[in-house]
């Protein structure tokens, strides 16, 4: 039986502008990210509640790919279908990803002390809105004791444990404890999240594309002898192969282009430096080694391809997961499963927020009073987050001088 479609509540244009001005000033991570996302399209848009914003963290948790780019991709496609989903991950992935081509052909995007002060300022503005996204959606998903404690133990293992197996855990904890300890409690509000109308033959052929992926690509990359082909398995293998995204990539990516000879180590270390000079996703950062890669078209071309191969298959397996989540997500057993597992997507985002966010920007109490302006602007004033990004630069810079 195929799942219908239903009415969009907005257009691909407007879905597009929203994650442009996202894309621009989204800095600081992938969990940055997710506050930035929470903040502009749950808090001030209502796209859609905390619940539901919160089960699709955790179901993007769980699957290959870019984490925060899953959201977007399936936020985009909620609001305005499959055109608005592209819109989503154009807007929000370009600028980064034109920067980062820019600086593969020899554009310096940041030198001097004005431009490791704003640096160092957004990576104090990514402290306050991680704050504040930890902060609201504890205060929604953690209502009561037994939640509490779930994102307590989730905050210990996310802490405790190397990245990938500590996030993956802290969710595995949270599902089991949530149905044991949260089945029958009534939400004071329901889960606003419509279907998104992916028809499940389309579902499936996204799964069998994935697949295909990984199997196909080696093999044609290996007989055909195409320097495109391998560019773009090296790339694909990278982001069906990692979880929860963001810096959890990079080993993969080394392996794929510097253990090969393709790039340099010294490029692959200066294109990272980079990447963290740029707002949106790090996943970009494959545009640069794309463009400076020996292996393949190289430049605009090279950087395109490299682009594509490692957004897809997180993006496919997406696409094939969402309506068979659709189907039983409203069941009481998995419905106490998604309690705890959001319990625990607040326990992640906390450590999160203290490591690599805090313990990377806050080095003084300059930087510390810097956030905390942040924070207040953002929960007390209700200050949208691009004015504190561009406060927090300014801020970043005055921090420089002093």
């Amino acid at each position: 039986m195929q799942t219908p479609t239903v009415p969009r509540a907005g257009t691909p244009g407007e879905v597009f502008l929203a994650f442009l001005r996202l894309g621009v000033t989204s800095f600081g991570g992938p969990v940055a990210h997710l506050g930035y996302f929470r903040d502009d399209l749950v808090v001030r848009r209502r796209w859609m509640d905390d619940r539901a914003y919160a089960d699709l963290v955790a179901l993007c948790q769980f699957l290959p790919g870019p984490a925060s780019s899953q959201v977007g991709f399936a936020m985009g496609l909620q609001r305005a279908g499959a055109l608005g989903a592209l819109a989503a991950f154009a807007a929000f992935t370009l600028p980064s990803a034109i920067l980062l081509v820019a600086f593969a052909a020899g554009a310096a995007l940041v030198a001097g002390p004005v431009g490791e002060g704003v640096l160092a300022g957004l990576k104090i503005v990514a402290v306050a809105i991680v704050a504040h996204a930890v902060w609201g959606m504890a205060r929604t998903l953690t209502p009561d004791a037994r939640r509490a404690g779930i994102a307590v133990v989730a905050l210990a293992m996310a802490l405790l444990l190397p990245a990938a197996p500590g996030q993956l855990g802290a969710l595995g904890v949270g599902i089991l404890a949530g149905v044991v300890l949260l089945r029958g409690i009534e939400e004071s509000s329901p889960t606003t999240l419509p279907p998104f109308g992916i028809r499940r033959g389309v579902a499936i052929a996204c799964l069998a594309l994935f697949v295909v992926l990984l199997v196909v690509l080696p093999v044609l990359a290996a007989t055909t002898g195409s320097g495109a082909v391998a560019l773009a398995d090296a790339f694909s293998r990278a982001g069906a192969l990692v979880f929860g995204g963001g810096h959890v990539v990079l080993p993969l990516l080394q392996a794929g282009v510097v253990e090969t000879g393709w790039v340099s180590a010294e490029a692959f270390l200066s294109g990272y430096g980079a990447a963290q000079a740029v707002p949106g996703p790090l996943f970009t950062f494959s545009a640069y080694l794309g463009a400076v890669s020996n292996v393949g078209p190289g430049g605009v071309l090279g950087a395109g391809l490299a682009l594509a191969a490692i957004f897809l298959p997180g993006f496919l397996v997406l696409v094939g997961v969402l309506p068979f989540w659709d189907a039983v997500r409203e069941r009481p057993r998995v419905r106490a499963a998604m309690r705890g597992a959001n319990a625990a997507v607040v326990g992640i985002l906390g450590a999160a927020l203290y490591t690599p966010v805090f313990t990377t920007a806050i080095t003084g109490p300059g930087p510390l009073l810097l956030a905390a302006i942040g924070f207040v602007l953002l929960t007390a004033f209700k200050a949208p987050a691009w004015a504190v990004v561009i406060l927090g630069a300014a801020g970043g810079v005055v921090l420089a001088f002093t």
